[in-house]
């Protein structure tokens, strides 16, 4: 299908810089050394990242090295540089153009912190799995130390950490309002989203000698500014009334007054048989989110004002479709910043060109045999497509990726399983996945032109899949069927998850699915059982989980395979009751789920599930002084017991499920039969959450000379008795 929203110029129509004539390098140089053997003098780009340096199409600084590198610029990366002084970011020299700075493929808080903001001790994307090697807010820490290192140098900030600061935003980790990391970074420019197409035309217009500060029009990146950028017009939406506009929108058809602004006396004047022209065809109307912005309310007030935070959240939300999304504006103290419309999305052939460079497919060799567990997770998976429209409240990937799927061509895909099968070292036959956010959204799109251009809907599947939606799935079956005739490929896994609400739309997909694509256990998630949470949450009914499970049983059933699902459920999400929490432990040992391991819902910035929690405002309707009021499990005693839930059968959870329960009035819960859901207290945990003594009991001991190996005997059950008569705290000597 091909794309309706389409850019005004191809990713690759630029003519290639001078220093093309380098051609490529086995490897982005990482160090002066490798730039000599390449007899590089300088490095045009220096891409500065929190993750290890793997050369692969699924690490993000790979991705924009290579392209960088394919339009003919000399690119140097600086992986994990030691942050605490500006020497590591000057150790490949001055960048001609500029610096790139990424946290990496994740955000460097959720990288290093539990959902219960618990410092992790690992990383999977650095060698050795060893912990500490990035700091807290990467993009801003990196940032300053490029400019400490060279003042005059532009700071182009991106990725996902990036991405999801680009306005003000909830921090979960502080708890507070924070303003866009553009401020804080002291960038001169944000890209946002995957951002090819931006990334490619600010740097070509910098080569050509533009300064950074006089490109402001480009789509998908956000820059400070001091007012509004000229011949735009203005949308007020500061407050919860209805939006007014703030310079008024001429319309096409007026006139123009003369200079002397005496048009209303000529026409007066005119005669009554002067021939006037009669208009067939007027000229092309401008589409109403054309120069457009919205202007949002103020950092400082929605840092105070909840419900002002959900309406501008609410807001940003509904600009993403890159083919009517307007600009943003919103005031940080005496500035602004200004948030162009995303990019448009890569056409199937420009996804193919960026798949097909010269990628070496392993980690730099400078990290030796050191593992890498994110690497060793992907290396033998595809990514098939790219973006979502699924519109999950709790996941970014809307807001980073957008909602139109740009998908691979099955030519480069095949490619990429033959390259792996041939080159990378370790292969068994074994394709992990071919996948993406979602694994069965390869080529799915609108079949509606229009409706593709203009829709404001969050989720194309939610509260139904919409009618314009194409649901057929014959274009990813075949490209399954095709891979996997392909000769030394013995197995092709989806590792992704399914999206089972468009897949029960074509049994065919569930069956080939079944049949041929499942290691035995396949990821789907439901999220949740219960109507509370999943309304907030953007996710289908069981009802629907049901249907997928029957197809599942019955093509697995058919194929004489022991196939399981393996649901994905999130505790504490906002408007989760500890009802709902309760009733969906009570289902998983109905259905004899014992869960490994579970997540708490983890406030990540821009979501929206992130501004339920935040503000309790249901931001999914328009937002005014009555809406709707969204409960959630806060603080880590609140939210511990919720993942408890999730995990009724471990012991260490009993105590706490136990106490939930009486105070809920649910005792009927607590037992031994099938019908329990944990078993009641026993004698030893009676022991132990007794009083560990008295108060005089450490006196006495002290001056008794009672110590660790002369105790006193007490009677059973370990208390010291008082024996009624020496007063109180006196231990009952027995010999």
């Amino acid at each position: 299908m091909q794309a309706t929203i389409k850019a005004e110029r191809g990713l690759f129509s630029y003519p290639k810089y001078w220093a093309h004539c380098y051609g490529s390098a086995p490897f982005l140089p990482m160090s002066r050394a490798e730039m000599d053997e390449l007899g590089w003098d300088s490095c045009d780009i220096i891409l500065v990242t929190g993750d290890a340096y793997v050369d692969h199409p699924s690490f993000g600084m790979a991705i924009i090295g290579r392209l960088l590198e394919a339009h003919g610029f000399r690119v140097g990366i600086i992986a994990q540089p030691d942050w605490k002084n500006k020497d590591d970011f000057m150790k490949l020299g001055k960048p001609n153009l500029y610096y790139g700075v990424t946290a990496g493929n994740m955000d460097s808080m959720i990288n290093r912190y539990t959902a219960d903001k618990k410092l992790r001790h690992d990383d999977a994307y650095t060698p050795n799995n060893e912990g500490g090697k990035r700091p807290d807010r990467a993009v801003t820490v990196y940032s300053q130390r490029c400019r400490e290192a060279y003042k005059d140098v532009p700071i182009i900030i991106g990725g996902i950490e990036a991405s999801l600061r680009r306005i003000a935003h909830y921090d979960y980790w502080s708890e507070k309002v924070r303003r866009s990391v553009l401020f804080d970074a002291k960038a001169d420019l944000l890209m946002f989203g995957n951002a090819e197409r931006p990334l490619v035309e600010v740097t070509h217009r910098l080569a050509a000698g533009e300064n950074i500060a006089d490109i402001t029009d480009v789509r998908g990146t956000a820059i400070i500014v001091k007012q509004a950028l000229p011949e735009w017009q203005g949308v007020d939406s500061t407050s919860l009334d209805r939006p007014g506009k703030i310079d008024p929108i001429p319309s096409p058809y007026i006139m123009e007054p003369d200079c002397d602004g005496n048009n209303e006396n000529k026409e007066a004047a005119s005669t009554a048989n002067e021939a006037k022209p009669i208009v067939v065809q007027p000229a092309e109307r401008r589409k109403p989110w054309e120069h457009v912005y919205v202007k949002l309310p103020a950092f400082e007030v929605v840092r105070d004002n909840k419900v002002l935070y959900a309406h501008a959240n609410r807001i940003l939300h509904q600009e993403t479709n890159p083919g009517c999304a307007r600009a943003l504006m919103q005031r940080h103290g005496d500035r602004h910043i200004w948030i162009n419309p995303p990019a448009m999305p890569l056409e199937t052939e420009e996804m193919d060109a960026v798949f097909d460079l010269p990628y070496q497919r392993i980690p730099h060799p400078v990290y030796g045999k050191a593992k890498i567990p994110a690497y060793d997770m992907i290396r033998f998976s595809i990514n098939i497509m790219r973006g979502c429209f699924g519109g999950c409240t709790f996941c970014s990937i809307t807001e980073h990726e957008g909602r139109i799927i740009q998908s691979r061509s099955e030519d480069s895909i095949i490619r990429e399983i033959e390259q792996i099968r041939d080159t990378v070292p370790g292969f068994t036959g074994v394709i992990s996945d071919l996948g993406g956010p979602t694994a069965n959204m390869y080529r799915l799109r609108c079949k509606s032109p229009k409706a593709e251009a203009t829709c404001r809907r969050p989720s194309c599947v939610y509260p139904s899949i919409c009618a314009h939606m194409d649901t057929d799935h014959t274009p990813t079956i075949n490209l399954y069927r095709r891979a996997r005739e392909l000769p030394g490929i013995k197995k092709i896994l989806i590792a992704s998850g399914v999206r089972y609400d468009l897949a029960i739309e074509d049994p065919d997909y569930v069956k080939e699915l079944a049949l041929h694509h499942v290691g035995g256990y396949l990821k789907i998630a439901p999220e949740h059982t219960e109507d509370g949470p999943l309304s907030k949450m953007m996710k289908p009914g069981m009802g629907t989980y049901y249907r997928f499970k029957e197809l599942f049983d019955k093509y697995s059933q058919e194929a004489g395979k022991q196939q399981y699902l393996i649901p994905y459920f999130i505790a504490s999400h906002p408007g989760t009751s500890d009802e709902d929490m309760l009733a969906l432990a009570i289902w998983l040992k109905e259905n004899r789920f014992k869960l490994d391991q579970v997540q708490n819902f983890y406030p990540s910035p821009m979501a929206t599930a992130t501004t339920l929690y935040h503000t309790e405002v249901n931001s999914l309707r328009k937002v005014t002084k009555d809406s709707e009021s969204v409960t959630s499990a806060k603080g880590e005693i609140h939210r511990r017991l919720h993942k408890a839930m999730l995990r009724y059968h471990d012991p260490k959870n009993f105590a706490q499920i136990r106490k939930a329960l009486v105070n809920m009035g649910r005792e009927d819960l607590i037992g031994r039969g099938p019908q329990h859901l944990v078993p009641p207290e026993t004698a030893e945990e009676k022991r132990q959450r007794a009083p560990k003594g008295r108060k005089g009991e450490r006196a006495m001991t002290k001056h008794t000379g009672f110590g660790k190996y002369n105790r006193p005997k007490t009677q059973k059950g370990g208390k010291a008795v008082s024996n009624g008569k020496g007063g109180k705290g006196k231990p009952n000597v027995t010999r």
